[in-house]
């Protein structure tokens, strides 16, 4: 369906064509059933970043940034401010310490600065020019009302931009301690608490599980979990394309993966399990069995630039190949091996039925593949690079693309009510409900 409207999808950058997963046309399980393409841009857009339940905020390598209703796909914004492109976005919420009832979106630049936009006025709030280098990560603390910059160092911020303390240095995988010094408010204290040693390569991505629990991952293919209360090392995970992707092979036939193919590109989790995206595949960590109980190796035709859970038990993926694909987690049926008497059945050589069946369940004990990954939709409509998404609870998917667009992707029932009951109320409205004739 989406290839008929939209074309056919094609690895982009060369990229050789594997076994990936087909769904076909009929996609029977995907509620994303409408799209509507979004022009702004005039160059990639790298990201997106949900402001509330019914505006997003996109970011490009023009410099520009554009604030989006989600639901009717309208421009409210656009800020201009930067001269190179956007390295970075965050959303600073509301506070009532400084009596700001509107968010604010925080954007880094390769231009070393970081500009905060009031999301009610469009206006420039504030700008911080005096970077050693170019901010790479944003966060707003909403507890503490700060906001925190991170390149070759680390620096936090009040909502004035003003400057509340540093660190000389910043680096991937440290632990920081920030707080307030005896002085007052003015001045922050943050220090080094922790190096999360115990990678053997750059990590790539961090995510939260819960209080207790976060999760990193390495260009080295090393998946970490951590206790958040002690930081000691809960459970651990390696070569994933090695291990379970060729486990059927046999060995002469099995090869060595690429840095590409071994590098954990991102991750994300619904609490239960980790999702791991490795290369073009993914892979299913179970944090109570300390386990892979799922994969997909051949999951896109390219890497996987991002990766999100939502509703459901499903999990959204997309990649350089231009797919977004929705993935649901389903349990595996346990395969229980009957014993067969001696006799005629074994004479005949039925008897190896029960042996084979025996080691199906022993090698799936042995393995922990208890689980799968199931395609069950394909959203075709980007011709190049997807770089991220946001899912919204009833607004549906909104995607970015080096091929410059933003794509909504509605549920096509909820859509056809919606429609349905905008016509009854401007029927009913203008009195077009009314009977016209009468019967006495």
């Amino acid at each position: 369906m989406f290839r008929w409207l939209l074309g056919g999808k094609e690895p982009q950058g060369g990229a050789e064509k594997t076994r990936v997963l087909n769904i076909g046309e009929e996609q029977i399980q995907n509620p994303y059933t409408e799209l509507t393409a979004l022009k702004g841009h005039h160059d990639i857009v790298r990201f997106l970043v949900q402001v509330d339940d019914n505006r997003f905020a996109s970011a490009c390598d023009d410099g520009s940034v554009m604030v989006w209703d989600v639901q009717t796909g309208e421009v409210l914004f656009e800020f201009n401010g930067h001269t190179q492109k956007i390295t970075a976005v965050a959303v600073f919420p509301a506070s009532e310490t400084y009596h700001m009832k509107a968010e604010l979106i925080l954007t880094a630049s390769s231009d070393r600065t970081v500009i905060a936009w009031d999301c009610e006025s469009g206006q420039q709030w504030q700008k911080a020019s005096d970077f050693h280098s170019t901010v790479k990560t944003l966060l707003g603390v909403q507890s503490l009302d700060v906001w925190l910059s991170g390149g070759t160092e680390l620096r936090v911020w009040n909502r004035n931009f003003n400057l509340l303390g540093e660190t000389g240095f910043f680096s991937d995988g440290v632990i920081f301690k920030i707080g307030t010094t005896a002085a007052g408010l003015d001045k922050w204290d943050i220090s080094q608490i922790k190096c999360l040693s115990g990678h053997q390569d750059i990590i790539r991505t961090v995510i939260n599980v819960n209080e207790l629990t976060f999760v990193s991952g390495c260009d080295a293919g090393e998946l970490i979990v951590w206790d958040a209360l002690d930081w000691s090392v809960k459970g651990s995970e390696k070569n994933f394309p090695y291990i379970y992707a060729q486990q059927d092979s046999p060995p002469e036939n099995r090869f060595l993966p690429t840095q590409d193919e071994v590098s954990i590109q991102h991750l994300s989790s619904d609490g239960e399990c980790i999702y791991v995206a490795v290369g073009r595949g993914i892979y299913v960590y179970n944090l109570h069995t300390k386990r892979v109980i799922a994969f997909q190796n051949n999951a896109h035709d390219s890497s996987i630039q991002h990766m999100a859970n939502i509703p459901s038990r499903q999990l959204v993926s997309c990649s350089e190949d231009g797919s977004v694909r929705i993935w649901e987690l389903r349990s595996k049926p346990q395969l229980q091996a009957e014993s067969v008497p001696a006799g005629f059945f074994t004479m005949w050589g039925f008897g190896k039925s029960s042996k084979q069946s025996n080691q199906t369940v022993k090698k799936m004990n042995e393995n922990g593949i208890v689980a799968s990954l199931e395609l069950i939709g394909d959203l075709i409509g980007h011709s190049s690079s997807v770089q991220m998404f946001l899912y919204f609870q009833d607004h549906g998917l909104v995607t970015c693309s080096a091929d410059q667009l933003i794509i909504l992707w509605k549920e096509g029932k909820r859509e056809s009510r919606l429609r349905s009951l905008l016509l009854f109320q401007k029927l009913e409205q203008n009195g077009d409900l009314q009977p016209r004739y009468s019967l006495h």
